[in-house]
């Protein structure tokens, strides 16, 4: 797993204006929290944390934040984006420690090429990221997924899943991640005809025998 260091400084105001001011300033307004320790206001570089997030383990980087002088190994959540532009526009940081498991969400990348869109299905991922519980540096920047052997009809669930060593997962064994379907005109094309061939005249009901829904006799 990454580990890079972020300078960041105080932050002694709070506030939408005084935040209005940090992001025009080229940074971003930020607190770290967890441990018991008290929450503190800080803000970060925008561009030094947004490279740090478009990396290959985005948001599960470690990041080691130097507040005056002093060091807190993190993890990035609650990052919040303005909706149009996508700039950042306020981070949470999590101090951790390196010797305790924590919860990350980790991409599913599928691999290979499965037999069964060679012949006419299709190959249909599901679930595209995996919560898993890891010690900080034993988590995955993803994990793969392979297809390779999948014929049409066939599935991998989660409880199928080769993790890496140290790397567990709460979720449900049975929760789908990936399968090989076949597209639903073909399935259609494929199911049996009714009974009797298509365009068959019905036979006709044999007449009712007396005392199967015939008249009474007049006797």
């Amino acid at each position: 797993m990454a580990d890079v260091v972020l300078h960041a400084a105080a932050r002694p105001e709070r506030g939408s204006r005084p935040s209005g001011r940090i992001r025009r300033a080229g940074r971003v307004p930020a607190v770290v929290y967890g441990l018991g320790e008290e929450a503190t206001s800080i803000s970060v570089g925008a561009r030094e944390l947004g490279h740090i997030l478009a990396g290959e383990a985005g948001a599960n980087t470690l990041i080691t934040l130097d507040l005056d002088g002093e060091q807190h190994l993190t993890l990035a959540r609650q990052i919040q984006r303005h909706p149009t532009r996508g700039d950042l526009v306020h981070v949470d940081f999590i101090r951790i420690r390196r010797d305790v498991a924590v919860t990350a969400e980790v991409p599913l990348e599928v691999t290979g090429e499965a037999p069964g869109t060679r012949q006419g299905g299709i190959l249909d991922q599901v679930l595209f990221h995996l919560t898993v519980e890891a010690k900080p540096a034993d988590i995955p920047a993803s994990i793969e997924v392979d297809a390779g052997a999948l014929e049409v009809g066939d599935q991998i669930r989660v409880g199928e899943l080769v993790l890496p060593p140290g790397v567990t997962t709460p979720q449900d064994p049975d929760d789908l991640v990936v399968h090989v379907t076949v597209p639903r005109g073909v399935e259609e094309a494929e199911e049996p005809a009714a009974e009797g061939e298509e365009g068959e005249e019905p036979a006709e009901a044999p007449a009712a025998e007396a005392g199967e829904g015939s008249e009474p006799s007049a006797e």
